[in-house]
């Protein structure tokens, strides 16, 4: 694929059944979202013929794409309060808050994270500047949390810690620690879970997991998706808090990952609508906290490993448990 002129051209591999076009694009390839797809894409072309992307492809075709690249936007700097756990002259570790939207996007355009970073670096004595566009098109953002998911996180100052920070990432090699209050108690201390993720063929803006034995009927379907979890406390049958490591990095990776062994996270709409306590805290709060990252430094070598404090509504909804079970 050349992204510089947005353009794809490959042999489909590994499909047993023929899927329409636009799927296979956007659910297999991962080029572009079905909704991008049908804005951006110029022409398509299958066994080197022009075809619309409800098309069928199957094993064997030769797909041709070209899309219109996405519509640049500039970032405004807002000077919005951050809760920094660490900072230099190449990157900042921010402890987000929940409800913070860590980059701009349909609807949200300022108010986020990235906003907030693009003033703290314009507005430091030693601001270094992105090289490769132009300022306000780069927010330095090297990874994300979900809107609702609290806790550590890192961002760049410059294009060079940006590239460094985001090859650990791609590397797998990052640790990465989360704290999570789950319906219901696994019955293992330790798990491994281990699927494909796929979007929701009925929601597009949930994802669904497939997992690893079934997956003779879904070859090169989704993206491989590994979680560890540990049991930490245990309130009866009813509720469990968690020590969740994530092994790779997929969108809603730990969500779905506990809804699919049977014990979604406490508060969360998307997955579990009907998730809330008996008693106690509000139920309306995704109780999912990033609590650590480890990772080496721009211009260090060794592993640096930063922590970001419960937060309250975590540790109110800790106490509301406890109340619920000693009553």
């Amino acid at each position: 694929m050349n992204v510089d002129h947005c353009c794809y051209s490959g042999t489909v591999e590994n499909l047993p059944n023929s899927v329409r076009l636009d799927r296979y694009a956007s659910e297999i390839l991962g080029l572009l979202s079905r909704a991008q797809i049908k804005s951006r894409v110029l022409e398509a072309k299958l066994n080197g013929r022009p075809v619309k992307l409800s098309r069928p492809v199957k094993t064997g075709d030769r797909l041709e794409l070209c899309w219109l690249p996405a519509a640049p936007f500039f970032l405004e700097p807002e000077n919005i309060p951050l809760n920094i756990l660490y900072e230099d002259e190449r990157c900042a570790v921010i402890n987000k808050s929940q409800g913070m939207i860590v980059h701009p996007g349909a609807g949200n355009p300022s108010g986020t994270l990235a906003n907030a970073l693009f003033w703290r670096r314009l507005n430091r004595q030693s601001a270094v500047q992105f090289t490769d566009e132009p300022v306000g098109w780069r927010s330095g953002i090297v990874h994300r949390l979900d809107k609702d998911t609290s806790g550590v996180l890192i961002a760049a100052y410059d294009d060079e810690a940006l590239n460094f920070l985001s090859s650990q990432f791609k590397a797998r090699t990052v640790k990465k620690r989360y704290l999570a209050i789950v319906r219901g108690t696994p019955e293992k201390t330790r798990g491994s879970i281990l699927t494909r993720l796929i979007r929701d063929p009925r929601d597009r803006k949930r994802f669904t997991a497939i997992e690893k034995e079934k997956t003779s009927d879904f070859t090169g379907k989704g993206k491989i998706a590994h979680t560890e979890y540990r049991l930490i406390k245990s309130w009866g049958k009813d509720y469990a808090l968690l020590l969740l490591k994530p092994r790779t990095g997929r969108t809603h990776q730990l969500r779905v990952h506990l809804k699919h062994i049977g014990h979604p996270i406490l508060g969360d709409r998307i997955y579990d609508p009907q998730s809330k306590l008996s008693e106690g805290p509000s139920e309306s709060s995704l109780m999912l906290h990033s609590y650590s990252l480890a990772l080496v430094l721009p211009g260090e070598a060794g592993l640096r490993r930063f922590k970001a404090p419960v937060p309250e509504h975590f540790t109110a909804t800790l106490a509301g448990l406890n109340n619920f079970t000693e009553a």
